[in-house]
């Protein structure tokens, strides 16, 4: 199959999103990628491997793209993606995964603020945020839908695996946290239980998927204590806004 690549270096982010994007080759790698903005913004049905650290906003809105990260990944990654998948071989900043509505992003190391947050779901689209190492504050803010896993591997003994205010406004969609000890401070309105054997079956398959890309043994993965969080529907988030 052809492929095209491009060194990316100094050049402008918009001239390289136009040669991406109008490039009739289906296999794009980018090397030496600079921060540039937007890579994979909007498109479908491409794979693009990209060698250094892109900008903000990569993969926001796209439908159907493979998007490797051989490095790490600034703010916004995945935003309002629709379908497809990005895998970041490093690390991902502040609000990876915002407002997501399908697809998959799989983060092999840690990940900044405000991840997951808005992600909805709607009939058969429902998606996923894997996270490899730890989360920062605000994580699932406002989830309505999907799933999203933080596993803690390799985490240092004195960073908590996820910052604080987890779950705030949770209304909808899973949480699994791969963790003995829950965070502090969990909102009233979230409910957290002991992961089933239900609730693995479920994640198994995504929890395989990224273990084969980042080469990390999935027994050892699943060897090990999950919590599960969802709303509680006993202490909707509606009561705090409504007057009975």
């Amino acid at each position: 199959m052809p492929e095209m690549k491009i060194t990316a270096g100094d050049m402008h982010f918009q001239e390289l999103n136009a040669a991406v994007r109008n490039s009739s080759d289906k296999e794009i790698e980018i090397d030496g990628c600079l921060g540039q903005r937007y890579i994979g913004a909007g498109l479908t049905g491409k794979h693009i491997v990209i060698h250094g650290t892109p900008g903000n906003a990569l993969g926001a809105y796209q439908d159907g793209c493979d998007i490797e990260v051989h490095g790490n990944a600034q703010d916004a990654t995945g935003d309002t993606m629709n379908d497809g998948t990005i895998t970041i071989y490093g690390s991902s900043g502040d609000a990876t995964g915002y407002s997501m509505r399908g697809g998959k992003i799989f983060i092999k190391g840690n990940i900044g603020y405000r991840a997951g947050i808005h992600m909805k779901a709607y009939q058969e689209k429902q998606p996923k945020l894997i996270i490899g190492g730890c989360a920062g504050s605000f994580l699932g803010e406002y989830q309505a839908g999907g799933i999203i896993a933080v596993l803690g591997l390799d985490k240092q003994d004195d960073r908590p695996l996820v910052g604080n205010f987890c779950g705030t406004g949770m209304h909808g969609g899973k949480m699994y946290l791969r963790t003995d000890t829950l965070p502090a401070g969990l909102p009233v309105q979230v409910k957290a239980e002991d992961a089933s054997t239900e609730d693995m079956e479920a994640v198994k398959p995504l929890l395989r998927e990224f273990c084969e890309k980042f080469g990390f043994d999935l027994a050892k993965v699943l060897d090990a204590h999950y919590f599960v969080l969802t709303p509680d529907t006993a202490n909707p988030y509606k009561a705090l806004y409504t007057r009975n």
